[in-house]
């Protein structure tokens, strides 16, 4: 629990705002475990209002003056000079999909580094040995040329 947060659920639960997360007792308020998503629900909470804020703002402050160069096609400068639906290189996609691949896999560095001290050794040589097997891929696709613009 965060701090104060005995406090903070008494100011709530007098309110009646919190009133799906407690349950009266007799005596007293008992806590119930949904009590621990609150920070949680604060969070989307805030996510929304920030998300709404956003799109709806540049609607009530933008302006609107059309002209032909504003809506005219754009690329890096120049004018377009093949469709845009034509074939890509093939080369794209592999790139595309080895950083997603490897996007992912160093995304589970987080999580991880955030519990190291509770995991032990165990989970520190885990996850070497997937750092490894990561490293040993990134090494063979370099080696075929994956990642090669030639």
């Amino acid at each position: 629990m965060f701090p104060y947060s005995d406090v903070l659920i008494a100011a709530l639960t007098r309110t009646r705002v919190l009133g799906l997360f407690f349950c009266k007792d007799i005596t007293n308020y008992t806590y119930i475990a949904m009590v621990e998503y609150i920070g949680i629900l604060v969070y989307f909470g805030i996510a929304t209002v920030l998300a709404l804020a956003l799109l709806i703002l540049p609607f009530l402050t933008a302006t609107r003056r059309v002209d032909p160069e504003k809506i005219s096609a754009y690329e890096c400068g120049f004018d377009p000079f093949d469709d845009a639906r034509g074939r890509f290189d093939i080369q794209f996609y592999l790139v595309a999909i080895l950083f997603i691949i490897f996007d992912l896999e160093v995304a589970f560095l987080f999580p991880w580094a955030l519990v190291l001290n509770k995991i032990g050794l165990f989970g520190f040589w885990s996850m070497m040995v997937f750092l490894i097997i990561l490293t040993i891929g990134f090494v063979y696709e370099w080696r075929k040329g994956a990642l090669d613009w030639s």
